[in-house]
């Protein structure tokens, strides 16, 4: 089951300032880089959208479950920056970063970037381009299918979120599935995919912090939420950290900056050794609670220490670079960035993970991950800072889409 995490916003605003970054960007990999143009171009007569489906029973009466990020992708979404009043520059350094991810992943399986019509020239590639995807064409409903949570969107927080205007946000899950011809389980919970990790047999992990904050679903209460998470995700049990990444504000605390499943009852936890830093306590607190819960088969947390950086926060010349349009989150000058090595992509034999320009701490990063994913080839992206500025990293920008499974 496909669970869309939430992408950064694909709606334009402002006026382009800087020379197209071209194809050369995006280089050819050993996987296609396809695209799409905007969500508002949705047609419910369109063929894509006949051969789709609403589904109105919840996914877990159906037989369907949320697999776990390391089982096999058909391909890889990512959306494209463009914000000036979030993305310094005109989105200009995030987009260089954007591209090295989108190339990087493209090694390992097909990358498909949700790209605006305004930002198409930069690609050298006519609207009609965007839509060419390995669909599948079956008339009805195999045995085993990919389907769709199409959760609700409210940048984050709604009055409280990153911006002030996401009319456009909320149509990408839903034109994704319908280009994939895929079924959707549309939902009214707000809820974003990078607040909720699977180990893809029965557990879910997740934050108070997120879930549990007035600003996304105040009138639900934390059983509700508990209840639809198991019936949507199909898991049978939900192990709750009470917070997050320490510095965490744009997304309220997101789980997957802070921990993650590796493989089923081992996790990766975000960790500091240092007890002034204010990330301590919440590492701590984390720990605690991992140590004395099973999984939803009975089985310990293995708990993995994974170190921050040391702390980074954004310069005068950053803050400067972003727009104060008044319908965005102010971005300040001194703001401590939530950076993480847990906010990694897992593809197809490859891991995609981020680097600060902290030596010492980027290269246990790089060391634990081989160490713990052995089959897979682990590549940094240098400069995933820039990320940072913006809100997220890796994980946050990308999401997966899982292969059908083979029938028996």
């Amino acid at each position: 089951m496909l669970n869309l995490r939430s992408y950064p916003p694909v709606n334009w605003i402002g006026d382009w300032g800087h020379k197209p970054l071209g194809s050369q960007i995006l280089p050819s990999r050993r996987f296609p880089i396809w695209f799409f143009c905007d969500a508002s171009e949705i047609s419910p007569r369109s063929e894509s959208a006949e051969m789709a489906m609403d589904l109105t029973v919840a996914p877990a009466l159906l037989g369907y479950r949320m697999p776990a990020e390391w089982e096999p992708h058909q391909q890889c979404w990512m959306g494209w920056p463009e914000r000036p009043d979030n993305w310094r520059r005109h989105a200009y350094y995030a987009q260089h970063i954007y591209a090295q991810v989108a190339s990087a992943i493209s090694e390992f399986e097909p990358v498909t970037l949700c790209v605006s019509a305004s930002q198409a020239f930069q690609f050298d590639i006519s609207v009609e381009q965007f839509v060419v995807f390995n669909s599948n064409s079956h008339s009805e409903l195999p045995k085993y299918q990919v389907a769709g949570i199409d959760w609700t969107f409210n940048s984050w927080g709604g009055s409280d979120g990153c911006y002030s205007d996401w009319t456009l946000d909320i149509l990408v899950a839903q034109k994704i599935l319908y280009l994939e011809r895929l079924p959707r389980f549309p939902h009214q919970m707000i809820l974003e995919g990078g607040s909720i990790h699977v180990d893809g047999e029965g557990t879910c992990i997740t934050t108070e912090e997120c879930l549990l904050n007035p600003n996304r679903n105040p009138n639900m209460s934390k059983e509700e939420i508990e209840n639809e998470l198991k019936m949507y995700l199909g898991v049978k049990k939900v192990i709750w950290l009470p917070r997050g990444l320490y510095g965490d504000d744009d997304t309220n605390g997101h789980i997957d900056n802070m921990c993650c499943f590796v493989r089923p009852s081992v996790v990766l936890l975000a960790w500091t050794d240092d007890e002034k830093d204010p990330q301590y306590e919440r590492s701590i607190e984390a720990l605690k609670i991992l140590s004395n819960i099973t999984d939803a088969n009975g089985r310990r947390i293995e708990v993995i220490k994974l170190h921050v950086p040391g702390p980074l926060y954004m310069t005068e010349e950053e803050a400067t670079g972003i727009q104060n349009l008044e319908v965005a989150k102010s971005r300040i000058a001194g703001t401590r960035l939530a950076a993480s090595y847990v906010n990694f992509y897992i593809a197809n034999g490859g891991i995609i993970a981020p680097a600060f320009g902290d030596k010492k701490w980027d290269e246990n990063a790089f060391c634990l991950l081989s160490s713990v994913f052995p089959n897979h080839k682990v590549v940094m992206i240098d400069g995933a800072r820039e990320i940072c500025l913006g809100g997220g990293n890796i994980h946050c920008i990308t999401q997966q889409e899982p292969a059908i499974p083979r029938m028996k």
